[in-house]
């Protein structure tokens, strides 16, 4: 994309990506949209700068915004020291895995016994997987050890699904063997999130026995304490899942499988929908994770912060595994093959059609009733959710409470619609501007 000529308008979940083709940023945040002329690696200090500037404000104002304040309690300082805290923590990991697969050899040929054999969570020895002419694993040698954070990379359809059911031994291999260490336990968070009943509400789903606490690895916690370590408010406890976004959902199936008592937690693209914050917090979360962790996906940002080792496969059927994140896999191993690009047809010449220089009256006329229109649906979603927020709402009115939930849910569709839509005009507008 680099190579390409003309400009691009990226939107993506994809932080390296974002990082290395992006030479400017446009930020939609409450509504105004901010514009920062670096690309995608300066977010993060752009995104710091931001928030201080206008807590400094907002408290000079006296009118502190929630997020902000969520923002300051974090402490900027904190979150640096944490941040650099984490990354030793995980280095040293990275440096035990290098240390293993050296040893590999010679470990693979001594007994595996007592202590040491409840140290080894999935062997796989020798195994492939085919489908007709397609040979997806051939020859694979993977031993994943209790505390390893295993990333699995790959393009879609290279294999990476059958790789985890094999390992999961969900799926028989066509050769060779899968051994799993003893009392192995799987908590699976599946990409579509189907274990999140669409009508129980956030608490009954974090306390599907009843009572007020979540048994979080043997630990009694209180529901709205635990649901709050994953950005939930209390407020939210009684909300139905299905009044909840795409991120709120992540963040839900994440805290179900995290109170599990599993010893190897499973995760299929677990960053989808997730914000900055929200992403730091997995991070953070994946770090004081006492167990194994599997994890499938495509955001090499997130596995350069958790992974310990990365698998993927490198042609013909066969994987590689590299100590570290994604970025030392695809130094290593160069990353993935390209795919051969199918030969585009010539282009037949066209008349170009004048090119307009302003906003149609018709796209004028239509950003004043968008903004409008979002300050009514951001009112009445807020409505909505005060009136959702109410402990005893559910008791009180069912039949009402499951018709505020299903407005909330078709309001929210229809702010994001409107956002979209007005976020399209204002490019345009700002492209006529610098085309001047």
């Amino acid at each position: 994309m680099n190579g390409f000529r003309g400009a691009c308008l990226i939107v993506s979940h994809d932080r390296r990506f974002l990082q290395r083709t992006s030479t400017g940023m446009l930020w939609l945040r409450r509504r105004q949209l901010l514009r920062h002329e670096q690309g995608f690696s300066a977010f993060e200090a752009w995104a710091e700068s931001t928030a201080i500037a206008e807590a400094r404000d907002n408290a000079r104002l006296e009118t502190q915004l929630k997020a902000e304040e969520h923002w300051l309690r974090r402490g900027v300082t904190a979150r640096r020291a944490r941040n650099e805290g984490r990354r030793r923590k995980l280095d040293a990991l990275r440096a035990e895995r290098r240390t293993r697969l050296q040893a590999g050899a010679r470990a693979r040929f001594t007994a595996e016994g007592g202590a040491e054999s409840s140290r080894i969570v999935i062997d796989a020895k020798n195994v492939s997987k085919r489908y007709g002419e397609n040979e997806l694993i051939a020859g694979l040698n993977l031993r994943v050890m209790r505390g390893d954070r295993l990333g699995i990379v790959g393009p879609n359809g290279s294999g990476k699904t059958t790789l985890l059911e094999l390992l999961l031994k969900q799926r028989a291999p066509d050769t060779g063997e899968i051994k799993h260490g003893e009392s192995l336990t799987v908590a699976y968070v599946d990409q579509a999130r189907k274990a999140l009943d669409p009508d129980a509400t956030l608490w009954d789903t974090l306390t599907p026995s009843g009572g007020d606490q979540v048994m979080v690895r043997g630990r009694p916690r209180h529901v709205a304490s635990y649901a709050q370590e994953f950005l939930f408010s209390p407020a939210q406890l009684r909300q139905p899942t299905s009044a909840l976004s795409g991120g709120e959902r992540n963040r839900l199936a994440l805290a179900v499988a995290i109170a599990q008592p599993a010893n190897l937690l499973v995760l299929d693209e677990p960053t989808n929908d997730l914000d900055m914050d929200t992403l730091e917090a997995l991070e953070a979360l994946l770090e004081e994770y006492e167990g194994t962790v599997l994890v499938v996906s495509h955001d090499r940002a997130f596995l350069d912060g958790v992974a310990t080792q990365v698998v993927g496969p490198v042609g013909k059927g066969r994987w590689a595994e590299s100590p570290g994140g994604w970025s030392d896999f695809e130094r290593e191993h160069g990353g993935f093959a390209r795919q051969p690009t199918a030969r585009r047809e010539a282009a037949q010449p066209v008349r170009l059609a004048r090119k307009p220089t302003k906003l149609s009256y018709r796209e004028e006329r239509r950003a004043h009733e968008l903004e409008t229109l979002l300050a009514q649906l951001a009112a009445e979603i807020a409505s909505l959710e005060r009136a959702l927020s109410d402990v005893n709402a559910f008791d009180r009115d069912p039949a009402a409470f499951e018709v505020n939930a299903a407005s909330l849910v078709g309001a929210r569709a229809r702010l994001s619609a409107a956002e979209s839509e007005w976020l399209e005009i204002e490019l345009r507008r700002e492209q006529f501007s610098a085309d001047k």
